[in-house]
């Protein structure tokens, strides 16, 4: 069973409390984003106290990345999404994210390649240029989106052609589920549908 590489945008980070439980579903393979003081602390007496334009804790985009293993990729994720939900009440899953940013060591070693040759394809040291710019920096690392990286080696990773459309359609069915979820159909509705689907369009 092959793993996939994806990320979920949230409505909010994880309280150090709800951590355990995730562990505990997911044997700590999803690592997601922090609040780190205590759930009361972003009370109606801690806002009397913040700047007016600083947002609460609790109303800053959370984010939950990992590599899962799934029949298929939509299967990986609705699977995810539901140990996630789960165990931190009242938190939900606004987006997926199936293209990776990956770091020059990421680089390296998803194309085979030593870390001086991807610097060097980077910089265009030896000749070769139009390596994709990165696109952002944290924590002082550089990150490249998988897919343009890919397309500059030439490699076909079928992941990445199976990712396009389904995360076009969960996408599109958390988009449905947060406005009017009554209509919103199952998850498996959605795997299943897809599995149907992505064959014959990715």
């Amino acid at each position: 069973m092959p793993s996939y590489d994806f990320a979920l945008i949230l409505s909010r980070p994880f309280y150090e409390d709800e951590l355990d439980p995730l562990f505990d579903r997911t044997h700590g393979a999803v690592t997601v984003s922090i609040i780190s003081e205590p759930e009361p602390a972003d009370g109606p007496a801690a806002a009397a106290h913040r700047p007016y334009d600083e947002p609460r804790a609790a109303d800053r985009l959370g984010n939950a990345s990992c590599s899962w293993p799934g029949a298929t990729l939509a299967a990986a994720i609705m699977e995810v999404v539901g140990h996630v939900e789960e165990s931190a009440p009242g938190l939900h899953v606004l987006q997926v994210e199936a293209d990776p940013l990956l770091t020059i060591r990421d680089i390296a070693e998803r194309v085979g390649r030593s870390l001086d040759s991807v610097r060097h394809a980077i910089t265009g040291a030896r000749g070769a240029t139009g390596f994709p710019s990165s696109e952002m920096s944290t924590a002082g690392h550089r990150l490249w989106r998988w897919s343009k990286v890919a397309a500059w080696y030439d490699l076909h990773d079928p992941q990445l052609v199976e990712a396009k459309p389904t995360v076009q359609a969960i996408n599109g069915w958390l988009a449905l589920r947060d406005v009017v979820p009554d209509v919103a159909p199952a998850p498996e509705d959605v795997t299943s549908a897809l599995s149907l689907v992505i064959p014959h369009v990715a």
